[in-house]
């Protein structure tokens, strides 16, 4: 796989850790207290967020060729640079290959996917999601979950088709006009190609990742 075919994945810093605390305390008493907090504790190691164990098996997938990596992560943030100091230490704790990230300082994130030339966005914040699909790049909101990893070394993705990996024209269709409308549409149109929807990119990268480890 050439360099410039890796997959490369975006993600927010409280998708990556577990910032409950800290981001309860700037809700409840503002920029000014959660700043001093994560500087008096810019030495305390973050716990792992939902999206840990996805960017973990990601970053898993370089170890056959460290030198060419297939994927790269990103980690987009809106904290500051000093704010965002733990959440780098936290990264070299943890040993997760994360070298390019941009602190924000209060603004949406979305708008540095396109210079780092993201395939997908993963963020705990749903409307700098969907902004990222608004602009068509593949994004998606992590949320918790108590679901019990079975498969530890494998990397699992699902994709959901209309809206997702194709356009959204027949969805709006049906739920516009009805059933009848949606059925009377794929008839006439049966031996069109579907248009593209805002996973498809992300979807190329996947299959080019997929031929680097063939079965």
């Amino acid at each position: 796989m050439e360099c410039d075919d890796k997959l490369v994945v975006a993600i927010s810093s409280r998708a990556l850790f577990d910032l409950t605390e800290s981001h309860a305390l700037f809700e409840k008493e503002g920029l000014e207290t959660y700043r001093a907090y994560q500087i008096a504790h810019e030495n305390d190691v973050l716990q792992p967020g939902v999206a840990f164990p996805v960017v973990k098996k990601l970053l898993a997938l370089n170890r056959p060729a460290p030198d060419t990596p297939y994927v790269e992560v990103v980690l987009l943030s809106r904290n500051s640079g000093d704010t965002g100091l733990r959440i780098f230490n936290s990264i070299q704790h943890h040993g997760l290959a994360i070298t390019r990230a941009a602190f924000t300082s209060g603004e949406a994130t979305s708008e540095y996917i396109a210079p780092f030339g993201v395939d997908l966005f993963l963020s705990a914040n749903a409307e700098n999601v969907a902004r990222a699909l608004n602009s068509g790049v593949a994004a998606a909101t992590i949320l918790p979950s108590q679901v019990r990893e079975t498969h530890p070394g494998q990397l699992r993705i699902a994709f959901d088709g209309d809206a997702v990996i194709f356009g959204d024209e027949s969805e709006r269709l049906s739920r516009e006009q009805g059933l009848d409308a949606f059925h009377r549409n794929e008839t006439e149109r049966w031996n069109e190609p579907l248009s593209g929807g805002p996973f498809r990119n992300f979807l190329a990268a996947l299959h080019r990742l997929q031929a680097a480890f063939p079965p």
